[in-house]
Formats: C-alpha cells, sequence, structure tokens
C-alpha cells in the first residue's frame, strides 16, 4: 500500500503532549525509608510507565480517545494569539534560565557531524535539540522555543544538514513521553529550523539518509499512540523532503515502523521493523499481530516479512530493532521485546536477513531490558568492527563477538540507554544518550572504559519547585528520571527515585521534604544532607505524585493526600488520617482515584480544600471532623490545584486538566463562598491543561497560571490573561512557586524539559 503527498515548509503550531513514564510499585500501606540508593535503583529495576499513565490520565480524561496532536496544536496556536496581543505585563523583563545545566536529562538519539570536528547533536524527550562543539563536555540549546519540544529521532548528512523527527518513540516510560508535528530540517546547523512535512505522524522512531543520495530519506514513523489509524509506517522521501510517499503502512491500523536501516552497499535494500501497539486510558497493548521485521530489496516498491527463526506474527511479538554492519553489510542484527515487554529474543544473520541465528539468552541479555523492553529497542553497530555492537537496556550491552557473550556498564553512568554515536574524525572516540545525559569514551565505548559526562545539557524535566523564602537562591524541585536535587548543592541529588514533590519550610530553610514515586517521602533539618522518613500515613492508594502542603500559618503542620487526608503536627514525624475516601472509590489500581491537590487557608486554619484526580472536590471547616462536597457543578475532571486567598478563606481558585474538543474549554474557576457556587474564569486562556495557579504575594489580585503553553496572568479576576513576560519556551509548566526579595515579587517556574525558568515581577506599584 502507498500513499504520496505534498507539504509546505510552514511551522506548525503543534504541542507535544502525550505523556508517560512508569510506576515503580510501591506497596499502598507502606512508606518507604530514605535510602537514596535505594530509591534510585528503583528507576532501573522497576521501568517506566507510572508516569504516563499520570500524565495521561490528566489531560486525556474528558476526550479518552481524542487526537492530542490537533487539540494541543489548536492549544498552541490560541497561546500563540495571546502572545501576540497587547499585554498589560509588556514591560516585564524576559524569563530567566536558571538551569541546572550540569545534570542532563532524557536523550532519545545522537548524531556526530561528519564534516566539522568536535560537534555532536543530542535529540532530548521533551527539550528540543542540543548542541555541542567541544566533543560532548557541553551542549547548548540549538531548537526553535515556539515549536514542540518532543524529538524522537536525528540524523545528518555528510555537509552537515540536520534533520528531526519529533514526537517520542518510546510510548510510555522513565519520563512523560510526547508527540510530535512532523519532520523539521536544519540547513545551518541548527541555528533555525523548517517544517518539511509528516505532521501527522506524532510520533518518529528514527531516521535514515540514504549515503548515495542524502535527498533520499526513510522515516520510521510509529504514528498516534493512543487513537488507531492515521499516518504511520514508513516514509520515503527521494526530494529532500519537499515530497513523502509511505511505502510501507502497518498490517492493521495500530501498527507503524518503529526503526529502519539501509544497507550501505546497497541502498535499494531496506530493513524495517513494524510495531503494533496502542495504549488506552487505563492499559496499553504494546504488541500485536502487526509486529515484525521486513526487508525491501527494491528501495521500497515492495517488502516481504522475513521469517527464519525470527517471531511469526503473533500476539506476543512487540517492539523490535535492526541494524546493519556498515563494514560488512551482510552481517545484521535484531532484537524483540514481546508484547508486555519482556525480552523475546535477539537474532544475527550473516546472509542480508536470508537467514537468521537465535543467540543464547544469557541473563546478561535476558535482564537488560527489565520488563520494559519497548523503552529500548534498539542495536549499535560499529562501524568498523560488524561484530562489535551495544544493545541499550537498563544498563548497556556491549559484544565484540556477535553477540557469543556480553559486557555490561557498571555504575558509571546513569540507567535506561537510548542512543550510541562513533566519532567518524576521531578513532576511538564514542558517545551514548540516556535518561541521565550525554556521556562520551574514548577507549571505543568499551564499558569497561572511562566515561566522561556532558557537564551542560539543560534538558531537565521538574515535575515541582520550591524556593527558600529567605534566599530566593535556594531551589529544590523534583524531576523526572535523577531524583529530588537543591541548588545549594550544585544541583546535586539528595533524594532517589523520580522526583515529584519538594517543599522548603517557608520559616527555616534547613528543613527541607522531598517524595519520590507513590508518596515516598523523606525529611531533613540540614538542607538534606541526611534525611529521614516521614512517619507511617494511612491511605489505600497514593497518587504518582502525592501532594503534600504545608499549613501556611504555621509549617510544622503539614497535610499529605492520598486517597486520604492525613494530617502531621510535628513537620512529619508522624500522621493521622482526618478523612475517610474523598475519592470516588477505588479502580483497581492502587495510584489512581486519589488527592490530587491540597489547600489551607492561612486565615483560618481549620479550613481545608481538597481536589481529587477523579473531578472531586471536599471542604472541611473543623479540621476533619466534617467533609462537604463542594464541586459538583464543575466538569468532572482532574483537579490539578486549589489555592485559597490569603486574606479571605472563601475566596479559592480551582484549576482543571484534560483536552476538550471545544476551543475554550473551562479549566480555571473561582469561588468566593467556600464553593457555595463557581464562576468560570478561564477568560481568553488557551485550551490546555492547567498545572498550577499562585498569586502575587504583594499584589493577590494577580494570578499566574502555568499551562501546557507557558504561563499566563491576569489582574481583573480572570476576566481576560495575558502572557506573563517574555522568552519563556513553550513547554509545560509544571509548577509554580512565589518569593519575595528585596520588595520585588519573583515567579518561579518547573518546566516539564527545559528547567527552571524564573520572571521577576517587581515591586507592587504604588
Amino acid at each position: 500500500m502507498k500513499s504520496s503527498v505534498s507539504f509546505g515548509v510552514t511551522v506548525l503550531l503543534g504541542l507535544s503532549l502525550v505523556a508517560s513514564a512508569d510506576a515503580h510499585g510501591l506497596p499502598a500501606d507502606v512508606v518507604i525509608g530514605p535510602d537514596v540508593a535505594a530509591l534510585e535503583a528503583l528507576e532501573g529495576a522497576a521501568g517506566p510507565s507510572g508516569a504516563d499513565e499520570w500524565f495521561m490520565a490528566q489531560r486525556l480524561g474528558a476526550d479518552p480517545t481524542g487526537d492530542l496532536v490537533k487539540l494541543a496544536g489548536r492549544s498552541r496556536a490560541q497561546a500563540e494569539r495571546i502572545r501576540a496581543g497587547a499585554s498589560s505585563f509588556a514591560a516585564l523583563p524576559a524569563w530567566q534560565s536558571l538551569g541546572p545545566t550540569n545534570l542532563g536529562g532524557r536523550v532519545t538519539d545522537l548524531v556526530v557531524d561528519p564534516a566539522v570536528a568536535n560537534t555532536v547533536y543530542a535529540a532530548t524527550a521533551s527539550g528540543g535539540v542540543w548542541k555541542s562543539t567541544d566533543s560532548g563536555t557541553t551542549f547548548n540549546y540549538a531548537w526553535n522555543t515556539a515549536i514542540t519540544q518532543a524529538i524522537g529521532a536525528i540524523a545528518i548528512t555528510s555537509t552537515g544538514v540536520l534533520y528531526a523527527g519529533t514526537g517520542e518513540a518510546n510510548p510510555g516510560g522513565g519520563s512523560a513521553s510526547f508527540p510530535g508535528t512532523g519532520v523539521y530540517r536544519s540547513t545551518d546547523r541548527g541555528l533555525t529550523w523548517q517544517s518539511i512535512g509528516l505532521t501527522g505522524t506524532h510520533r518518529i522512531g528514527r531516521i535514515v539518509i540514504d549515503p548515495t543520495n542524502e535527498n533520499r530519506i526513510l522515516v520510521a514513523a510509529t504514528g498516534n499512540l493512543y487513537v488507531a489509524g492515521g499516518d504511520r509506517g514508513l516514509y520515503r522521501t527521494t526530494d529532500g523532503g519537499a515530497t513523502w510517499t509511505q511505502i510501507l503502512a502497518g498490517a492493521n491500523a495500530t501498527t507503524g515502523a518503529s526503526d529502519v536501516a539501509l544497507d550501505p552497499a546497497d541502498p535499494n535494500r531496506i530493513y524495517v521493523t513494524m510495531w503494533d501497539h496502542q495504549r488506552m486510558p487505563a492499559s496499553r497493548r504494546y504488541g500485536g499481530v502487526g509486529s515484525g521485521l521486513y526487508r525491501s530489496t527494491n528501495g521500497g516498491t515492495s517488502f516481504t516479512r522475513l521469517a527464519s527463526t525470527l517471531p511469526p506474527s503473533g500476539t506476543n511479538v512487540g517492539r523490535m530493532g535492526v541494524a546493519v554492519a556498515k563494514s560488512d553489510p551482510r552481517r545484521l542484527y535484531t532484537i524483540a521485546a514481546n508484547a508486555t515487554g519482556n525480552f523475546l529474543g535477539f537474532w544475527t544473520s550473516t546472509d542480508r536477513g536470508d537467514n537468521w541465528t537465535k543467540i543464547t539468552n544469557t541473563t546478561a541479555l535476558n535482564s537488560s531490558q527489565s520488563t520494559f523492553g519497548w523503552w529500548f529497542s534498539r542495536i549499535f553497530v560499529d562501524p568498523a568492527a560488524p561484530q562489535h555492537i551495544w544493545v541499550p537496556g537498563v544498563p548497556m550491552l556491549e559484544s565484540s563477538n556477535a553477540g557469543g557473550s556480553w559486557t555490561s556498564n557498571s555504575s558509571s553512568f546513569h540507567v535506561d540507554q537510548h542512543a550510541v554515536a562513533v566519532d567518524p574524525r576521531v578513532a576511538g572516540r564514542v558517545f551514548i544518550g540516556n535518561d541521565g545525559g550525554v556521556y562520551r569514551s574514548t577507549a571505543n565505548g568499551s564499558l569497561s572504559g572511562a566515561w566522561t559526562k556532558t557537564t551542560r545539557l539543560g534538558n531537565m524535566q521538574f515535575y515541582t519547585v520550591a524556593v527558600s523564602q529567605q534566599d530566593v537562591t535556594r531551589i529544590s524541585g523534583g524531576l523526572q528520571d535523577n531524583g529530588s536535587v537543591r541548588s545549594w548543592s550544585a544541583w546535586g541529588s539528595y533524594y532517589g527515585g523520580d522526583g515529584l514533590q519538594n517543599l522548603i519550610d517557608p520559616t527555616n530553610h534547613q528543613k527541607v521534604y522531598a517524595c519520590s514515586q507513590n508518596g515516598s517521602c523523606g525529611r531533613s533539618t540540614n538542607g538534606g544532607n541526611s534525611m529521614s522518613s516521614f512517619g507511617s500515613t494511612t491511605s489505600d492508594r497514593r497518587a504518582w505524585l502525592t501532594p503534600v502542603v504545608f499549613d501556611p500559618s504555621n509549617p510544622a503542620i503539614m497535610y499529605y493526600g492520598g486517597n486520604r487526608l492525613n494530617r502531621s503536627t510535628n513537620s512529619a514525624q508522624s500522621w493521622t488520617a482526618i478523612s475517610g475516601d474523598l475519592s470516588r472509590g477505588s479502580s483497581g489500581s492502587t495510584s489512581y482515584n486519589t488527592i490530587s491537590t491540597i489547600a489551607v487557608a492561612k486565615t483560618s486554619p481549620a479550613t481545608v480544600y481538597v481536589g481529587t484526580d477523579d473531578g472531586r472536590i471536599w471542604v472541611t471547616r473543623n479540621t476533619g471532623g466534617t467533609w462537604t462536597e463542594i464541586g459538583t457543578a464543575l466538569p468532572q475532571r482532574w483537579v490539578t490545584r486549589l489555592t485559597v486567598d490569603p486574606t479571605d478563606a472563601n475566596l479559592v481558585y480551582a484549576t482543571l486538566s484534560g483536552y476538550t474538543t471545544g476551543d475554550m474549554a473551562a479549566h480555571v474557576y473561582r469561588t468566593t463562598n467556600g464553593g457555595a457556587s463557581w464562576q468560570n474564569i478561564s477568560g481568553n486562556l488557551p485550551n490546555a491543561p492547567v498545572n498550577d495557579l499562585v498569586l502575587d504575594p504583594q499584589n493577590r489580585a494577580a494570578l499566574y497560571v502555568g499551562t501546557d503553553v507557558g504561563v499566563f496572568t491576569s489582574t481583573d479576576a480572570g476576566a481576560t490573561w495575558s502572557a506573563a513576560g517574555t522568552g519563556l519556551p513553550t513547554v509545560s509548566v509544571m509548577d509554580l512557586a512565589t518569593a519575595v526579595s528585596s520588595g520585588r515579587t519573583l515567579i518561579t517556574a518547573g518546566t516539564y524539559g527545559l528547567g527552571v525558568y524564573r520572571l521577576d515581577v517587581g515591586a507592587p506599584v504604588a
């Protein structure tokens, strides 16, 4: 089946907006202690699936089968119109990036410039493309802040023309996994980018350029993760992206292409892995009858599914990867996971795929893929040595004898490997990309040798940020893949696992709190130098991001939300449940139907508001003695934040997440009577999930919301909204924190892909 279509070069306003990662299953009624090493081990051991569910349940709730790219593209266009319009905050200075740049987040692909020495490009999961001109020691942003930040694949020609495929093909793991808006090209080495089509492919797993004709390019598009059909499969251009032709469609509507390789001696010989998979709001199917390895010997006119000892078509065949040895194109490799993500097999061929030998399933090979082989499924071959290969997994695996034996990396670099690139200009120089950034070897990629990590790569994915009220340079935050980090210790991790809720005591910034996935939390009285576990809490279910908040009138009093609300009066040392189940009841998951947000009234500490992920809002005015549901008139969507006015316990703001097909869906509400009635104050906000709402601590009339398309502000109770400041990339803003320094209000934003940004709002107008 073939189809042809031409595309222009206008950059479309589409948002990278699908999410993913894996719950590292913690027991519902157990609070894990602050063993940082053990928590970090969870990241690699349990794999990616909780965060994807957490993200997607929020964003798909109102339209569980909707086209997120179209919905997100509409919201991005709305955001751009707001930014382009007149703004009462036009005089505000630009947002300033605060880093961190010394950590590095998920890297999905790497290429080395073959024409310019020491130049490397890194594709990142939700932070665009980054460029290094010093052999990977440091990287600088080399993408467009106004377009989708999710990059799935990158390729480069012999003369340095770059092609980037947007939308991460890794479907649900270690982090949110976002869709994209097609393929982009740069002819000036990342200075500017141009859309060249395939805008409906959602996610791109691999781009390969024909070395004999660099206008001939192959793109493996996995397609929409949630919705069957649409643009997916293997695409080819012969004119550098002016037009594209689908040369291999899937066997069914849920099958796309995930990997592709060319025979360098005969570019008409194409190998492509097809992957049958679909994600549903409450489940996933990561294998199916459409999965398999295909070959064309006539440039893509026809394809044949390869057999021999390879898995036959069946429901248990999952994602596969394929690679061709450049120095011996007869030598091929392929790897497969099964439908649940477990290792299925590894094969090699010495006759261009006619026959395949299955490699003995060693413990190292099997365990490297853990239970989420769909997060990897790649193979890289040393271009000078056909039997020297690298296989990404939780650790990296290396073999110098075509899989006869394996070496696994030590703990010298971060878990969850995704990419390998060999420098064609410098013998022995090899780069890898993983969930912790980019690493360099000068020993030909030997896993037994030394590796040097980049010292600057700012693609960090923050869930939350916290700011000291005594010293605004002290910032902590929870990072996907990289634990909880603190600026006052060189952004080092002080609590492991996936970093989630972070808090700094407003009266004593030596008292800090951090949580990992599913409500495992620790506390410290020395700025995080040592951590102690929270006292035991009572809940049947706990969310991926379990909310923990201070009582604003007394930070020794804290609240923790599972499906029941817990209260502490001694800085989290012990807890008492003060509610029953505030959700709509168990759905069978230990991570859903839980409290998603908590707000305590400063002027009435006995008044506590609670919102849930299944659309309920409650209030108690006697510290949990009785509870009243007050959100029944609102849309039944994920309640992302409740914010109480510091001077009025009855003035409350509620923000919601979830797209709808309408252009102006309501996402922000306001009550002035404690929830007896609500007003929609979404005004002209884009139809995008709202993740947080804060008030200017020096001007309670000024509201700020963090959304999936940036930060917006209103000073007229939500009648109109404008962009807050300038220069903030169009990236998901997950959390906002306020502070006052020298009489000036500072807004700090935690973004999911580009680190921390700050806006100096200034002093109140007299």
